[in-house]
């Protein structure tokens, strides 16, 4: 191999960096060839699986791979083709059904943004899920995959997808993938593939589902309304799992009090897990913080510099009791307590960090004095087992052959990430449901709620719900689902088979006409 590095020609950058499509150049002493890269194609392959559900057997086709997607282009006005500008990976399921009917499907897909799917599809929804254990009680590597009787397979055809720069979906050879990296441009592409897929499966009068996670819950809200907007696709139903439809619920920075206050129940859920609360029962303790988060505490914090001396010890007091920090930290906090620094905070006297995804989780400090954690606990448990069960699934399993990484989170889509579409005000899609529900008068939501979530808290997400432009009818098509796990809630066993169920009968539910 050494020898071969050292007589090997070299190259240029030029050379080593070709647009998809355009011609390379190849010069010797006597010879000019011009040659142009082969443009991208679907690489899909199919397998045949079954999977056990009670005394039933569901006989299902999995497609995994990457689908090209293409735009239309013009110059001058006048129509060239089509031009390649993203691969988008995939991995449906579709079950054997007798000829004319028409089962529902359901698309799914995580957040970020820069989320792969993988968390959805061997967590929750897919036909095999991951082995992982739960919080005190993990599973050791190389970790494992089980069937999944639970599987919303059993009600709904499934269609995971990943956005470009996650799972195994890039750009183009010559494309930019930052221009995936945006509120709009993502919108765009994710409901190009849901058209595509449902076109090419001739599946336009089957019941449709969207399912979107955390940002993902933003993707599904924007995308039932440029679905119906742009391609006259009108969905049946949409679940929205550790919803946040206004970011400016969870913004803590510029002084944003909304956030504080919405974070509150979470934070008495997190300390009443941990021991801060001693015999009560949690309904309790969040019925308590409820009520002091939706009157009480809004105004101490309008309030500044106004309140007295005895207002704000009253309210240290009260903070301090809910949340399980001592009052001279909270005091010093002026009332208001920063997720992170809540989550290092509250079992500092233990040497330990809390989850952020699942605050059941806990993890060793890096320093005992640290301000913040280095790493949230709950995502160093979870993402080792996921990614070698995903990785292990594609590959063996589903027989897909790709040298790519399997991209579980990006960190650059992440950072890149635009929201020029709300320069100057909160990213807010609430508006976008609202719209997609007062034009659609049968769409049906669904929203989870897990207790332990501090990436989007609960009664954060309510907020946003409570605030939709809806008339008391349209506001009967939502439905809520609590949960005592967090962010990712299946991984909490009780959680994931009680999500499971109440996702397969909403399904079922707006799945059925009249």
């Amino acid at each position: 191999m050494a020898d071969d590095a050292q007589h090997a020609p070299t190259s240029t950058p030029a050379e080593t960096a070709r647009a998809e499509g355009s011609s390379t150049t190849t010069t010797t002493d006597t010879t000019t060839v011009t040659t142009t890269p082969a443009p991208p194609k679907d690489d899909l392959v199919t397998t045949r699986h079954t999977l056990a559900v009670g005394r039933r057997r569901l006989h299902y086709t999995a497609t995994t791979g990457r689908v090209v997607l293409r735009e239309e282009v013009f110059e001058d006005d006048v129509f060239k083709g089509l031009r390649a500008k993203a691969e988008l990976s995939i991995t449906a399921y579709v079950v054997d059904a007798p000829a004319g009917t028409n089962r529902p499907v359901t698309f799914a897909f995580n957040g970020g943004p820069g989320s792969s799917s993988m968390w959805l599809h061997l967590g929750l929804l897919g036909p095999r899920r991951v082995d992982s254990g739960d919080a005190g009680a993990l599973t050791p590597p190389p970790y494992g995959l089980l069937d999944n009787p639970q599987s919303l397979l059993a009600v709904s055809d499934l269609v995971f997808i990943d956005p470009v720069s996650t799972g195994f979906s890039r750009a183009v050879q010559g494309g930019k993938a930052k221009d995936y990296h945006g509120f709009t441009g993502d919108i765009e592409s994710v409901g190009e593939l849901i058209r595509m897929w449902t076109s090419r499966e001739d599946r336009w009068l089957s019941p449709k589902f969207v399912a979107g996670e955390s940002y993902g819950t933003v993707r599904a809200a924007a995308l039932a309304e440029h679905l119906q907007s742009a391609h006259g696709l009108y969905l049946n139903g949409i679940m929205l799992i550790s919803s946040v439809l206004d970011l400016d619920t969870v913004d803590f920075e510029y002084r944003n009090d909304r956030a504080y206050v919405d974070y509150l129940p979470t934070y008495a859920a997190t300390a009443h897990h941990h021991g801060k609360h001693g015999r009560k029962a949690l309904r309790t303790v969040l019925a308590e913080a409820e009520e002091y988060a939706a009157r009480d505490y809004p105004w101490a914090l309008a309030r500044g510099s106004r309140l007295t001396a005895a207002e704000r010890a009253e309210h240290v007091r009260r903070i301090s009791e809910l949340t399980g920090l001592s009052p001279e930290y909270v005091d010093r906090a002026d009332l208001r307590i920063e997720h992170v620094h809540f989550l290092t905070e509250l079992l500092r006297d233990r040497g330990l960090a809390v989850g952020r995804l699942d605050t059941r989780f806990t993890g060793p400090l890096h320093h005992g004095n640290a301000a913040t954690w280095d790493a949230d606990p709950s995502m160093d448990a979870i993402l080792g087992p996921y990614s070698a069960a995903l990785n292990h699934y594609l590959r063996q399993e589903l027989g897909y052959r790709q040298d790519l990484a399997y991209t579980a989170s990006s960190s650059r889509a992440y950072k890149e990430w635009s929201f020029k579409e709300f320069e100057g005000k909160p990213v807010d899609v609430s508006g976008k449901l609202s719209r997609a529900m007062r034009a659609n008068p049968h769409l049906q939501v669904h929203v989870s709620y897990g207790y332990h979530d501090a990436a989007t808290p609960y009664w954060a997400a309510e907020d946003a719900v409570a605030h939709l432009d809806l008339t008391p009818e349209l506001r009967a098509n939502i439905e809520h689902a609590y949960y005592e796990a967090g962010h990712m809630m299946y991984v909490h066993e009780p959680s994931r088979l009680a999500q499971s169920a109440d996702l397969a009968a909403f399904v079922t539910r707006a799945s059925t006409r009249g």
